[in-house]
């Protein structure tokens, strides 16, 4: 590649595929699922060492609701008081512990694969490379940076939403690097500057129990119910707002009528007008029979983000940056959440989807694409010393 432009020096760092895919493994095969606090607290004291070994002074910010802890780690900077760069990441996994034996950390071709690789740890570990190479070149950032990783996102982000808003509100950009969109076949991809809204929902049937075998009939099945709630609540999708059931509990015994079934369902919509509209509707569902009971109970809510100039203008910096490293960066908002959601609605501007690019995420079939990781690097390296 022809040397960068000399007005973005970070754009020439040397980043080395192979260097950073060894420094990610141990990251992705320290598995982190949100409700193993012990082992979100290993993945968590494991980035804190990395981040320290660059010299950040390392905060440990103790969890509370049975999730794990958060880190932050604050960079040293010539004004350190000034309002500053946080990048703002995940560590929690939707994978369980075990899931490395079935999509075990291994490159193969373009493509390199492992629970949480994409999302994001590949992407929080491509920050926390753009801060070794820009300390290694001697070039400072723009801001003082702050790194803050958080233990539950995955699931709504109910312990942490506080102190994520807190840190927000002393900085004037915040960079998540959730996965990058994609864009045909360019390695950059594309990033998000806006998220549509999500609520939760959880949900409970009351039945009647009843022996199985000997007084079926005397019985009213919580499943049942349940089953006709769901299908009933998915047919409530429309172009405005999406409705989907994504776990279900129920029964204790076989040869016993269920009394109680659990359900948890997510809405989502593009505007916050229209996920307003469909919280009322979730919250007004009664149960389709007297002698069955259907209770439901609002859970997190991520609010809607939409782009401001503030917002395009901060992509504008980014497109620059994409283009002097020959490539585009096409920019949408995007369904999905993130706790970009939350800073972007405050009115912070936030650029989401600077991660690695690749696929398959919450599956066993996640991989990112390795081509991706330099010229990601490369742009997260250019924003973190200029915007």
């Amino acid at each position: 590649m022809d040397a960068l432009p000399e007005r973005a020096p970070a754009l020439n760092l040397p980043f080395e595929r192979d260097a950073i895919l060894d420094r990610l493994r141990p990251w992705v095969e320290c598995e982190s699922p949100t409700f193993d606090a012990a082992a979100v607290n290993r993945m968590m004291s494991l980035a804190a060492r990395d981040l320290a070994m660059l010299g950040a002074r390392i905060e440990r910010i103790p969890g509370r609701m049975g999730f794990g802890d958060c880190v932050r780690a604050t960079f040293p900077h010539a004004n350190p008081g000034a309002p500053g760069i946080l990048v703002l990441a995940h560590l929690d996994t939707v994978h369980p512990v075990g899931t490395l034996a079935a999509l075990p950390f291994q490159v193969t071709g373009d493509r390199c694969t492992g629970p949480g690789i994409g999302d994001m740890k590949g992407g929080t570990l491509l920050a926390v490379e753009a801060m070794r190479e820009l300390l290694r070149a001697g070039i400072a950032t723009s801001r003082p940076v702050t790194f803050l990783l958080t233990p539950d996102e995955e699931v709504g982000t109910p312990s942490t939403r506080d102190v994520i808003e807190a840190e927000a509100a002393r900085h004037a950009v915040v960079l998540v690097p959730e996965p990058g969109r994609p864009d045909g076949d360019s390695p950059m991809g594309g990033v998000v500057t806006g998220r549509y809204a999500i609520a939760r929902f959880n949900l409970r049937t009351t039945g009647r129990p009843s022996h199985a075998g000997a007084a079926l009939a005397d019985g009213r099945s919580a499943i049942r119910e349940m089953c006709r709630q769901i299908l009933a609540i998915e047919a409530m999708t429309t172009e405005a707002a999406t409705f989907s059931v994504g776990v279900i509990h129920g029964g204790q015994w076989v040869n016993c009528v269920a009394t109680h079934c659990d359900a948890e369902a997510l809405s989502m919509a593009k505007r916050q007008q229209d996920l307003d509209a469909a919280v009322e509707r979730m919250l007004a569902l009664r149960g389709s029979a007297s002698d069955v009971v259907l209770s439901v109970t609002r859970g997190v809510t991520r609010p809607v983000w939409e782009p401001d100039d503030a917002v395009l203008e901060l992509h504008g910096k980014a497109l620059a940056l994409a283009r002097g490293l020959g490539h585009g960066l096409p920019h949408m908002s995007a369904g999905g959440g993130s706790d970009g959601n939350f800073t972007g609605a405050m009115g912070i501007p936030t650029l989401d989807g600077l991660g690695v690019v690749g696929a398959g995420y919450h599956t066993l079939g996640e991989y990112i694409r390795t081509d991706s990781i330099v010229p990601r690097a490369r742009l997260l390296a250019g924003l973190l010393s200029s915007v």
